[in-house]
């Protein structure tokens, strides 16, 4: 049974940054996509980071415009884990965050209906 665990996040204030985590289990995702998305209260959930394997040991990463340049994405194949480093926290970047895997290396990765896997998200609060 694959399951995907998130972990780390929390309340901060604005500015400060978090480490989120997910810890995958019953599968490797080694050569696939894995990716964060987030729900703010009230709206849709929306892509924040991707990680896509090219090949070997090379992965491509994606970020929404909307944490460009904030948030760095990574992954440890040694421990089948992901992280979503987050910087600079905003209010509006309060929301519930999910961890994703795709079951084969297709679709697009910023589509949550490409996923086939979920965590079963982490709320992480930026206060003013």
């Amino acid at each position: 049974q694959v399951q995907l665990v998130e972990s780390g996040g929390g309340l901060v204030q604005a500015g400060g940054s978090l480490r989120l985590s997910c810890a995958a289990s019953g599968r490797t995702f080694s050569s696939s996509t894995m990716g964060w998305f987030r729900q703010p209260p009230g709206k849709e959930r929306e892509f924040v980071a991707a990680s896509r394997w090219s090949g070997g040991s090379e992965y491509r990463v994606r970020y929404a415009d909307s944490v460009k340049g904030r948030c760095t994405i990574s992954r440890d194949n040694a421990k089948n884990t992901m992280h979503l480093e987050m910087n600079t926290l905003k209010p509006e970047d309060t929301a519930v965050y999910y961890c994703a895997a795709m079951a084969f290396n297709s679709g697009p990765y910023y589509s949550s209906n490409d996923y086939n896997y979920w965590g079963q998200g982490t709320q992480v609060t930026v206060s003013s």
